[in-house]
C-alpha cells in the first residue's frame, strides 16, 4: 500500500423502523454532519464520497443523486456500491483502497436505509426467479431459520442457547442511544415466549427492519495525526463471495454456506499474524442476522472451536464484561439499516478501541477489533482494526 488508512471521524443517526420526521437526504446528512463534527473537519477537506444503499427496498431511483448535497459530494468524485446485505462493507473497502493506493488522502463512505419509503422483504423475494432462485425466493427468514436448525442438529445447541445471545444483544442494545430496538428485555423468558417465524427461528431471533445512516470519514496515517489525537487503524479488509444461485439451493452448492467466512478469514488472519484469534481479537462486530448466526460466527472466525460456539454464550465470555466482548452495540438483532449496517459494525468496533463508545464500552482494553459484513450470495466481507501507533 501506499498509505496507511486510519479511521479518524465517525457518526450516526439514531435509528428506527420509521423516521417519517425527515427526508432520506435529510437522514443521510445527519450522519455526514456527525461524523464531520467527530473528526473535527468541514466538508471542503474531503476529497472523494462513497455510498451503499440497496436502493429497490426503498424505490427511490439513484439516491445518492438525490442527496448529493446532504452527502456533501457536489463537484467531488465518487460513487455508489450496491452488493446486497454487504454494502455498507464494500463501500468501506473502496474507501479504504482510495486513500491507501494513494489516489485520495481524505475520503468519506457513507452506508444508509430508509426502510419506511419501501418493502424489503417484496424487493429480496422478487429479486429471483421461483425456479433457479428457489431458495432465495423464501426471503432471508427461510433461509436463517434452516441454518438455525442446522447448528441445532450439528452442535446441541437448544434455543435457550439462542435466548441468551438474543438477551445480550438487548442489554448492549440498551445502554446504547443509536440502536433501534431498546426492548429491556429482562430475562430469556421473554425471548422464548416471542413465537416463531419459522420454527426454531423465533420473532425476537432476527433482526428489525430500520432506518438509519452512518458515515466513516477515512484518511492517511500522515493526516490522521494532524485531524485527531484518537485515530484507529483500519489495517486490512478481505472480500470474499460465491455467487451460487442454483436451481433449489441457495449459498454454496456443497451445502457448506460457511465456505467464505472461512476463507475471508482465514486470509486476513495469515496476513496479519493472527495465530491465536481468541486471544488476539480483543472486541468483535459481528454480523449476525439471527441469534443463532452469531453463535456460528463465532467457530466460522476461530474465535471458539467447531460445535463449541454456543459455549461462549453460556460461559458469557461474549458479555461486555467477557474475555471477548461481541456486538457491544447491540449487534443486527438490534440495528438493521441494511445499506448502512455493515458500515456501523466497523464504526462502533472504532469507538471501542478510542475508549468513546460510552456506556457500551468493553470492560477490557481494546487494542484489536475484528468486523464483519455477510450477504445473500454468500459474500463475506472482513476488516481488522488495530489502535493507532
Amino acid at each position: 500500500m501506499a498509505n496507511r488508512v486510519a479511521i479518524v471521524g465517525v457518526g450516526q443517526t439514531n435509528h428506527a423502523s420509521n423516521r417519517k420526521d425527515v427526508t432520506q437526504a435529510e437522514m443521510i446528512n445527519e450522519a455526514v454532519r456527525a461524523a464531520l463534527i467527530d473528526a473535527g473537519l468541514k466538508m471542503k477537506d474531503v476529497e472523494a464520497v462513497f455510498t451503499s444503499n440497496m436502493e429497490t427496498f426503498e424505490g427511490i431511483y439513484l439516491p445518492d443523486h438525490g442527496a448529493s448535497a446532504e452527502l456533501g459530494m457536489i463537484g467531488k468524485p465518487g460513487f455508489k456500491v450496491a452488493t446486497g446485505g454487504t454494502s455498507g462493507a464494500s463501500v468501506i473497502c473502496e474507501g479504504f483502497y482510495m486513500v491507501s493506493s494513494g489516489m485520495f488522502d481524505i475520503t468519506m463512505v457513507v452506508g444508509f436505509e430508509k426502510q419506511d419509503s419501501g418493502d424489503t422483504t417484496a424487493a429480496i423475494t422478487a429479486a429471483t426467479t421461483p425456479v433457479w432462485g428457489k431458495g432465495a425466493v423464501t426471503g432471508a427468514i427461510g433461509e436463517f431459520a434452516k441454518q438455525a436448525l442446522s447448528y441445532m442438529n450439528s452442535t446441541g445447541a437448544t434455543e435457550e442457547h439462542a435466548s441468551l445471545v438474543r438477551l445480550k444483544a438487548d442489554r448492549a442494545a440498551c445502554r446504547n442511544p443509536h440502536a433501534h430496538l431498546r426492548l429491556g428485555l429482562s430475562s430469556t423468558d421473554e425471548v422464548m415466549n416471542s413465537g416463531y417465524l419459522v420454527w426454531p427461528l423465533k420473532m425476537l431471533d432476527f433482526c428489525p427492519q430500520s432506518c438509519g445512516a452512518c458515515a466513516i470519514i477515512l484518511a492517511t496515517g500522515k493526516k490522521a495525526k494532524k485531524i485527531t489525537n484518537k485515530p484507529v487503524w483500519l489495517v486490512d479488509a478481505e472480500t470474499v463471495h460465491q455467487e451460487a444461485f442454483r436451481a433449489g439451493t441457495f449459498g454454496d452448492p456443497t451445502g457448506t454456506e460457511t465456505y467464505t467466512q472461512h476463507v475471508a478469514c482465514e486470509n486476513l488472519y495469515k496476513r496479519n499474524g493472527i495465530t491465536n484469534p481468541r486471544k488476539q481479537i480483543h472486541l468483535a462486530e459481528l454480523y449476525e442476522p439471527s441469534s443463532w448466526e452469531e453463535m456460528n460466527l463465532y467457530e466460522h472466525f476461530h474465535l471458539a472451536e467447531p460445535n463449541q460456539g454456543w459455549k461462549l454464550v453460556e460461559e458469557g465470555v461474549t458479555d461486555i464484561d467477557g474475555e471477548l466482548p461481541v456486538n457491544m452495540s447491540g449487534g443486527v438483532l438490534s440495528t438493521n439499516p441494511i445499506g448502512a449496517t455493515p458500515t456501523i459494525r466497523v464504526a462502533e468496533a472504532a469507538l471501542q478501541i478510542r475508549g468513546d463508545a460510552g456506556d457500551r464500552q468493553a470492560h477490557r482494553d481494546v487494542d484489536v477489533a475484528l468486523a464483519s459484513a455477510l450477504g445473500g450470495p454468500n459474500w463475506t466481507v472482513l476488516f481488522l482494526l488495530k489502535r493507532f501507533t
